[in-house]
């Protein structure tokens, strides 16, 4: 028979399994929850990034027309926990980005459609664990500015669609970081090319029957009249004249 295993101790087992459990669940600090909470006024939705990891989500999903600093302080109380950043199409300015430059722990960040230029790009200087930075549709964003990032040596991801960066600039920081994938977009940019159609031969042109020249309408001729058949008129017939005697 199977030996049965007491009740106290699978009791015991399973308060020691909730009490690891327990111990897994993320703890934020009370300047990270005071934090949490400003930005969740705001509108702004804060995740952990798993049920037993610390690490935060923090996405500006709603734009506001009233975009401010207001917005953008409170992060620096998260910057040990917050990996992932999202400010796609927010009216984040250059001067708002020193709100994100002590924010080390970052390895994704989206600034696609923001109001940003290269002078911004200095602000970010010292995010070195940068894996993934969107650029996407900010005009302001050139060459030049590209310089700024040459010391994010883990970053994977770099997209800049619709800025002012060439393939020249591209390439030469693809030499500085030869593990990023740089996405100019210029594939999704040029127009598809529709098949040429071909034009139907021209047909030979039907010679058209040259006109006859007009002439006066003739007078119609009279029909003619039929000749009647002339009688023959019969000689008259010579008298026979009389025989010799």
């Amino acid at each position: 028979m199977p030996r049965l295993v007491p009740t106290a101790l699978v009791l015991l087992a399973a308060a020691g399994l909730l009490g690891a459990q327990d111990k897994e669940k993320p703890q934020h600090t009370a300047a990270e929850k005071d934090a949490i909470a400003k930005l969740q006024k705001l509108n702004v939705l804060v995740l952990d990034i798993a049920q037993i990891d610390a690490h935060l989500d923090v996405n500006y999903l709603q734009k506001d027309a009233k975009f401010s600093d207001e917005f953008l302080i409170p992060l620096k109380d998260l910057k040990t926990s917050l990996v992932w950043l999202n400010l796609r199409g927010q009216d984040v300015t250059d001067a708002q980005l020193v709100h994100l430059k002590d924010l080390s722990g970052l390895t994704r960040l989206h600034l696609e459609n923001t109001k940003i230029t290269d002078k911004g790009l200095e602000q970010l200087k010292g995010l070195t664990n940068l894996e993934y930075l969107n650029l996407y549709g900010d005009p302001g964003v050139t060459d030049a500015g590209l310089v700024n990032l040459e010391g994010m040596k883990k970053l994977k991801n770099l997209y800049v669609w619709q800025t002012k960066v060439t393939e020249p600039g591209a390439a030469k920081l693809k030499k500085v970081l030869p593990q990023c994938d740089i996405n100019l977009g210029l594939e999704a940019e040029k127009p598809v090319e529709k098949p040429k159609e071909e034009k139907p031969k021209d047909k030979p042109k039907e010679e058209k029957p040259k006109e006859k020249p007009k002439t006066e309408d003739k007078p119609k001729d009279k029909p003619k009249e039929e000749k009647k058949p002339e009688e023959k008129k019969e000689k008259p017939k010579e008298e026979k004249k009389d025989a010799k005697p």
